[in-house]
């Protein structure tokens, strides 16, 4: 006869999702199994008070599905807030493919995916995200008119890559105007982390005003090619947290922010393009505060890809676009002083605004 009792390592395969650290409340975790393609995803619905979940898919080679589960949570998660702050009408959402985007992904596993998302009747609108590209959503929208992020020649509004960078670039001059007292990044000294194509993107803006910029990643060719486009320097070393450096601009994945980087960080502002980059908001977000670091948003700054692909849903054009990118320069300085005023961090004060209006549209829906 076995026990029903569930011994205290085994909780966590008791409750994969529910239990989850990174759970917060979601509506609907959705996985999805293809065998004939080898398609292993999940699909996380944070949100959907404000509207439809909207949100990139990323394909990525996770270590096991609790990781990949885990970053679902959380990315999802960061959507609701990002879009409810930068005043779109969306959810939050988001989608992982676990597996080598170079060696596994297919037209038929994107297109099985697409079925996958058309099943959810536009709860969920997927988008492009690492390890995808615009042709890739060309081919999801082969299969459901729930994706965004397609080609411009096909009516779409193209890759978001270079909108999230020129808002990234935003934030980043309005951290650069609360810490220094000027918003000109001529001479100071920025470390990228990170040059997908967003990555290169802010490296363009950053060098054609005059920032010393420093650049690092996994992949030694793509250091090699935006170094002889911009005339960046390749980082050497082996502890880019512990260089001196204005800026830090965290790129790539999340999490980089931590119990063994915070310390040893040298910069004054914390400002880039990936997302979750406080690997605990709480107790990250508080010691960059106490250690005088100006930490700019990530949910914040990076929103310039959501309002690239939202154009597709509400037809707006280009100048739009630009214009509500460039607006989050003013968002981000209103976090920061609404932080100062009130004691608390700035990823406390930017999610207590998105909140709001998400508790506020939550209250006329229940009139």
């Amino acid at each position: 006869m076995t026990s029903d009792i569930i011994a205290p390592e085994d909780l966590k395969k008791a409750d994969p999702v529910f239990g989850q650290l990174s759970f917060d409340d979601h509506e609907q975790i959705v996985f999805c199994n293809d065998k004939d393609t080898g398609l292993k995803a999940i699909i996380g619905i944070h949100n959907t008070v404000l509207g439809p979940a909207l949100g990139g898919t990323r394909m990525w080679q996770y270590n096991n599905e609790w990781e990949a589960l885990n970053d679902v949570l959380r990315l999802s998660r960061g959507m609701t807030f990002k879009s409810a702050i930068t005043g779109l009408n969306l959810g939050g959402g988001k989608a992982v493919i676990i597996g080598d985007a170079k060696t596994q992904k297919t037209p038929e596993l994107m297109r099985r995916f697409g079925e996958f998302v058309h099943s959810l009747s536009g709860r969920y609108i997927t988008a492009e995200d690492v390890g995808m590209t615009t042709g890739d959503m060309d081919t999801v929208r082969e299969v459901t008119p729930y994706v965004t992020g397609i080609s411009e020649s096909i009516g779409g509004a193209g890759n978001p890559s270079p909108i999230t960078a020129y808002g990234v670039f935003m934030g980043m001059k309005a951290a650069a105007k609360y810490q220094y007292g000027s918003d000109v990044l001529e001479g100071k000294s920025v470390f990228v982390q990170g040059i997908g194509n967003v990555g290169e993107a802010l490296v363009e803006h950053l060098t054609n005003e005059g920032a010393l910029v420093t650049i690092s990643d996994i992949s030694q060719e793509r250091l090699e090619e935006v170094r002889s486009k911009y005339g960046a320097t390749i980082y050497g070393g082996n502890d880019i947290y512990s260089e001196a450096m204005d800026i830090y601009a965290p790129c790539a994945l999340g999490a980089t922010v931590n119990d063994e980087t915070i310390n040893k960080l040298q910069a004054k502002i914390v400002a880039g393009a990936a997302n979750n980059q406080l690997a605990d908001e709480n107790v990250h977000g508080k010691l960059l505060q106490e250690r005088g670091i100006v930490y700019a948003p990530d949910f914040l700054i990076n929103a310039g890809g959501i309002i690239n692909v939202y154009a597709e849903l509400e037809n707006y054009d280009r100048q739009e676009i630009m214009r509500k990118t460039e607006n989050i320069y003013n968002t981000t300085l209103e976090i920061l002083d609404n932080a100062n005023a009130n004691g608390i961090t700035t990823h406390v004060a930017a999610l207590n605004i998105a909140k709001e209006r998400i508790a506020a549209r939550k209250r006329e829906n229940n009139k």
